[in-house]
Parts: structure tokens; sequence; C-alpha cells
């Protein structure tokens, strides 16, 4: 049986999660995705000269070591997403988000974990051992696309298109070596490099990350075309409305009735105006957009819940 997998392209290597207002990763992180009926399979490879990791423990707060992570949010409105963190021992921390941090407390189902999931770590280079310099380490995981239905409005595997949102960070911690023990440099903050960036340094804001489009090219193919969806740009604008809700409830203690309130435009869609309407109650509001017969009715509300 061929490998799929070395024909499979690289993503471009990773950038800082602020984008162009931080500089470039010092080290190269890049990924590989495959999928069929049954996985959707990721490849890591992350530079590192020296590879570290102390965590041993099933769903340890992995981000304290240098890791890899997953984000997925199955199909694209911010909630019930998952969470994957993996070190260079292959520790993993898995958990289930009901909605981003931002919006409500105790979110997240650290007890949750994924049934099936196949993942391996590959060395290059020799771990927590400051005496050599290594290349890098590898992650690959096989995630069930049984698990990405759980929280899906949406079938999968997808016969083709636009998949949800996905965001895949690595975490990079400075160190120095104390009697021959690599320790992380106190008052140092660490480095958020991801495959699409975000211009902010927080991974809950599921709306920022970038889509993953499922092809049935042949692998390897370079002849692939792909757009996304005009709905997507309307659910921005939503999106764009559910901020400025939010300043408005910072600002004057309520949410606004209404466009003018918010000082918002109504969204244009071929020349013609969409009709919104704004429903707020005690505890928040719903914003209905009306489409027309190319695109759906859309709605938000004060949790950024958006279907």
């Amino acid at each position: 049986m061929k490998y799929p997998g070395k024909k499979a392209a690289w993503t471009e290597d990773f950038v800082d999660i602020e984008g162009d207002l931080k500089p470039k990763p010092f080290h190269r992180t890049r990924v590989k995705m495959l999928w069929d009926d049954d996985w959707l399979y990721f490849a890591a490879e992350l530079e590192e000269p020296q590879i570290w990791a102390k965590l041993t423990e099933r769903d340890a707060v992995i981000f304290h070591d240098n890791d890899f992570e997953i984000f997925i949010d199955p199909d694209g409105d911010t909630h019930d997403y998952y969470e994957l963190e993996i070190n260079a021992l292959g520790t993993l921390w898995d958990l289930l988000l009901i909605k981003p941090y931002r919006d409500r407390h105790k979110v997240a189902v650290n007890a949750w974990d994924i049934r099936d999931i196949e993942y391996a770590i590959g060395i290059d280079g020799t771990l927590n051992d400051p005496s050599d310099i290594d290349r890098a380490w590898r992650v690959e995981l096989k995630i069930p696309m049984s698990v990405l239905q759980e929280c899906a409005n949406k079938d999968f595997p997808l016969r083709k298109g636009i998949f949800g949102a996905l965001i895949s960070p690595a975490l990079h911690w400075d160190t120095e070596v104390i009697d021959g023990e690599y320790i992380k440099i106190a008052g140092k903050p660490e480095y958020n490099w991801v495959w699409s960036p975000q211009g902010l340094i927080a991974m809950h804001y599921p709306e920022r990350w970038g889509y993953l489009y499922f092809s049935h090219a042949e692998v390897g193919s370079t002849n692939l075309n792909y757009e996304i969806p005009a709905s997507e740009e309307v659910k921005e604008y939503l999106r764009q409305l559910y901020y400025k809700q939010k300043q408005y409830y910072f600002d004057h203690g309520k949410y606004a009735k209404s466009l003018r309130q918010l000082k918002a435009t109504p969204y244009v869609w071929k020349g013609k105006k969409l009709k919104s309407r704004f429903e707020t109650h005690s505890m928040g509001y719903i914003i209905t957009l009306y489409g027309d017969k190319e695109l759906p009715i859309l709605r938000i509300r004060e949790d950024g819940l958006l279907w």
C-alpha cells in the first residue's frame, strides 16, 4: 500500500498569531492534512534545536510545555468546538468547549475524551538532553470523522466543500539549562505560532480561524479550485455587529435595538440592502439578517452563536 502522506503538500510555514504585527517565527512549523471517509489526518513537523517535554499525565495543561495544538469547530458556529494539545512526550490534552471563554466561565468539558483517536510522536534528536543539538519533532494524529459529526450541523465527511473552521498553533517557550535540565525563563511569555494568524493573542476566537476545504482531487494534485461561499461574508457582517453590541453594552449597560444605535450600516447584497431585525431581552439579544434566494436567513445572539 502506498503512503499518500508523502504526496500531500505541506502548509506554508507557520507565522506569529498576531500576523505582521510580530516577527516571523525563528523555528519552522508546518502541517499536512488528509482525509477519508473515516478519519481526518494531521502530520506536523516542528523544528526545534532543543527538544524537551515534562508533562506525562493525560489532560494535564499541555501548553506549559512546548506543544502542537489543533482547534476544530466542525460547523463554524463558534460553539461546541474541540481543542487538542500534545507535547513531545506524546502526552495528550483533549477537551470540548461549549462556547468561547470570552462569553461565559466554565465552558470547558475537560473530562471529555476523543474516542478512538490515534497519535504518535517522532523525535529527530534526543528528548530532554541539553548536551546536543536536535533537529525537529513530529506529530501524527488520526481524528475519527464520527467525532466531528457529534458537534456539527452538517454531514461528515463532506462530499466537497468548506469545513467549519480550524486553527493549528504551535506554542514555544524560551528556556535555559540549569543543572542539566531545561527550565523556562521566568517572566518571558510564550510564542504562539499558527497556520492561520488571528491578529490577537487569543486562540478562542473561532470566527477568526482558517477554513479547511474538503477536496476529492488526487493527493498531491496542484489543480485545485475552491472558493469561500458568499454566506461566509454575511456571517462576518453579523459578527461585526456582535462586537459592536459588546461595546454598546459596555458603554450603556444595555444592548442596542437597531443598526442606527450601533452606528452600523445595512448589509448590501448585489445592490440590495438586506433587512435586519433586533430582538432584545433581559439576558441578551438576537439579530436576524434576512437573505434572498441565494442567501439563507442568518441569526446571531449575545454569546456569539451564529446559525
